[in-house]
């Protein structure tokens, strides 16, 4: 008994092991670098960093408020965080749209439908985004077919932020409809049928039976969808504007061309505070609804 519970916890240790010596070291390391903590093991990028803030005794958030008394920080930071809100509300609702018609068709052109929204994922980002650039960008495929139907002018969606936002639902879109039609298949059949016994019609059905039954798999999506869009770099360096930029493209820039690894690396603590933010409401959405079950039972 002692050697399978030995056996179980070495198992167990070697994953965590790697996850602290590969991603916990590196970020506690990261977080220290934009505390202004320059030594040990951030001496040899802190010997090649320029505009660095050092913190001679202790931390300083000196580098945070360098960077939001920034104009253009503070652009890409909000511009960042609602083009993650858009894509991820917009990704909802097109995705619940696809699911919910899954689930209660079941008819030869819904089989279609349901093979259909898995491409995107079977396409890698990078060929998707010239593929969504080259239509929607001016002189493109829908630019073509507005001008052969007699319109002047038909707005460019190519190296803007609405463009990074049709873009992230692309790419997202397989994935959620994935996660929500799974959710809304688990629901018995019993139940929809009940609901139309009594007289429900489906859009009741859907709207009081059907999205309140299925509410953790939108929690799970929406978190994922979200720590997903803010965290973005392939859609957003290919189909974003040079100004205002994602900040998933901003730190690169800053580390890369900039030589300010320090500010690049805070920028990334910044990421992360909101993105634990939102795995908190994703844990907090999860107890209550444990807490509910468990109160109906």
């Amino acid at each position: 008994m002692r050697k399978g519970r030995l056996f179980g916890f070495l198992l167990a240790a070697i994953p965590f092991a790697f996850i602290v010596i590969f991603v916990g070291l590196p970020t506690v390391e990261a977080i220290a670098y934009s505390l202004g903590v320059t030594g040990g093991p951030n001496q040899t990028v802190s010997d090649m960093a320029q505009n660095q803030i050092v913190a001679h005794h202790g931390i300083t958030f000196g580098v945070y408020a360098q960077l939001w008394h920034t104009a253009s920080f503070r652009s890409d930071f909000f511009s960042t965080v609602w083009v993650s809100l858009v894509s991820v509300l917009l990704q909802l609702l097109i995705s619940y749209a696809i699911a919910l018609y899954l689930r209660i068709s079941d008819s030869r052109f819904a089989r279609i439908v349901s093979t259909l929204y898995l491409i995107p994922m079977f396409i890698p980002g990078v060929i998707a985004a010239y593929a969504l650039v080259t239509f929607w960008n001016q002189g493109g495929y829908a630019d073509a077919i507005a001008h052969h139907l007699g319109a002047a002018h038909f707005p460019s969606f190519g190296y803007t932020l609405p463009g990074i936002i049709i873009g992230q639902i692309w790419t997202g879109l397989p994935f959620t409809v994935l996660l929500l039609a799974s959710g809304l298949r688990s629901i018995p059949d019993s139940v929809v049928e009940a609901a139309r016994d009594v007289g429900a019609r489906w859009w009741t059905v859907c709207a009081r039976v059907l999205i309140p039954m299925n509410l953790l798999p939108t929690v799970i999506v929406s978190t994922f969808a979200m720590i997903g869009a803010l965290g973005a770099y392939t859609i957003p360096y290919l189909m974003g504007p040079t100004t205002p930029q994602m900040l998933g493209v901003a730190m690169t820039n800053y580390y890369g061309s900039y030589n300010e690894p320090e500010q690049a690396e805070a920028m990334a603590v910044m990421v992360f505070v909101v993105a634990a933010f939102v795995g908190f409401l994703y844990v907090w959405a999860n107890l209550r609804l444990d807490r509910k079950s468990g109160a109906s039972q």
